[in-house]
């Protein structure tokens, strides 16, 4: 690997780290920042969820952009605008200002991935793409489970306003660092669909006000009803949209590949889950059992020193004998960690209520991750990898952001032990469906020629 190269690998990596990192460290600030802005649970929500709402709608039409203005350009304009926003939600002076602040957040985080992956793959071909796509993924991975642990930290020591403003020290080192990227970056004329991504973001929206909100004013009231229906039927015109256009955000023409269309589904069950899991243990843990910020998020830190430890062997595993088995038990084994978990009261025994179950999920999801980026990354042609990853994680994303609007409709409107023991149920279901799919979707060493 070259100097530029391996300044490209470090330039992604951290640009898309800052982005996803945002989305996991503020679930263990939830409970300090209702406390100190009021709103319980529907402002918890929210504040995850407006994030996610701009970051899974824009995400991929982001890509378009890249191509229009180059892709550093969007990349410096991305990593300039989520600094800018993460410094207004340091300072916001109420739950509205903040949840406003997060989903501006969003739109910034979302030019930040594809232009990052834009990147590597204009800069690696064959092998060393794939090789550098996934070690692009292992990180930005991490970061969906390393967030609590650093946000306990910040809200315990400082506050939790420094979860948001701490994202300008990497922020700047990258800024500094794509001084000396020399790759050649012209622009291209390409379509971006606006319409789309229009059409994506407010369906997204007013779905998920719906599900949020339903606490509220109950499904018969019209201020539900209205938007939930809208929100449907905005969705369901996104998707004939992007069938009909030219350029499309979303390329539907990607599902017609077998693993491509079922590792999809399967990362929309697994993510779902995953969300609802990491949102409800540490505000439990907080709310509900009476731990620190940095006790809850050191609740989940073995499944970041397993996923470490066996993520690369597994994923070795994997390209040798495929992905279908490890994408099938992964998710069956981290579920049974779930369920593992029920044991744990209103007053919880870490080492033997919560730890065996985390232990467990931790091997579960170092089984799935590895093979399911390669079944879906692998299925497609090299020349739609950009694409290809940035729909998957905008899946991802958006599996997330439904799961945790739809969390209420399952635990209630305030998170008890016996709703606390619904959503680890709730979780074990989703990673299980997940599993299913897989086994009976996936298809070892499938190759489109597309």
């Amino acid at each position: 690997m070259t100097k530029q190269q391996r300044l490209v690998i470090i330039v992604s990596i951290l640009a898309s780290f800052v982005s996803f990192l945002d989305g996991s460290v503020v679930n263990v600030a939830l409970p300090a920042i209702a406390k100190e802005l009021g709103g319980g649970l529907v402002t918890q929500q929210w504040v995850v969820d407006a994030y996610l709402i701009t970051l899974g709608a824009l995400i991929m039409v982001a890509g378009s952009l890249s191509d229009l203005f180059g892709r550093k350009r969007i990349l410096r304009a991305g990593l300039i605008g989520f600094g800018i926003t993460s410094i207004l939600c340091a300072v916001a002076p109420s739950s509205a200002f903040l949840i406003l602040s997060r989903g501006l957040q969003g739109v910034f985080g979302a030019l930040l991935v594809p232009s990052s992956l834009a990147l590597i793959i204009s800069t690696f071909s064959g092998k060393e793409q794939g090789k550098a796509i996934g070690t692009w993924t292992a990180w930005t991975g991490m970061a969906f489970i390393f967030g609590p642990l650093l946000g306990g930290f910040f809200v315990d020591t400082l506050s939790w306003r420094w979860i948001f403003a701490i994202n300008v020290v990497p922020i700047v080192v990258t800024l500094w660092l794509m001084r000396w990227l020399s790759q050649a970056d012209p622009a291209k004329k390409v379509g971006v669909d606006v319409l789309g991504a229009g059409l994506c973001a407010v369906g997204l929206g007013s779905t998920v006000y719906a599900l949020i909100e339903q606490s509220h004013y109950g499904w018969s009231s019209p201020q539900i009803l209205v938007p939930l229906v809208v929100g449907l039927l905005l969705l369901a015109a996104f998707i004939w949209h992007e069938s009909k256009d030219p350029e499309p955000m979303l390329p539907l023409s990607l599902f017609k590949v077998r693993n491509f269309a079922y590792g999809n589904l399967a990362t929309l069950a697994i993510y779902g889950g995953l969300s609802v899991a990491m949102f409800l243990v540490v505000v439990f843990v907080q709310q509900v059992a009476g731990y620190s910020a940095i006790q809850a998020g050191l609740t989940l830190m073995p499944v970041t020193l397993i996923m470490f430890f066996l993520s690369s062997r597994f994923g070795a595993l994997s390209s040798t004998y495929g992905p279908r088995l490890f994408m099938t038990l992964g998710p069956i084994i981290g579920a049974a960690g779930f369920l593992l978990m029920l044991r744990a009261g209103a007053h919880v025994h870490y080492w033997t209520e919560l730890f065996p179950g985390v232990v467990v999920f931790g091997l579960g999801l170092s089984i799935t991750v590895a093979p399911l980026t390669s079944a879906i990354l692998g299925s497609i042609d090299s020349s739609h990898a950009g694409i290809g990853s940035a729909v998957n994680n905008a899946v991802a994303r958006i599996a997330g952001l439904i799961a945790i609007a739809g969390v209420g409709l399952v635990i209630g409107s305030t998170l008890t032990t016996a709703g606390f023991h619904n959503g680890l149920i709730a979780t074990a279901a989703l990673l299980a469906a997940g599993g299913i799919i897989s086994g009976f979707g996936i298809r070892n060493n499938q190759l489109t020629e597309n």
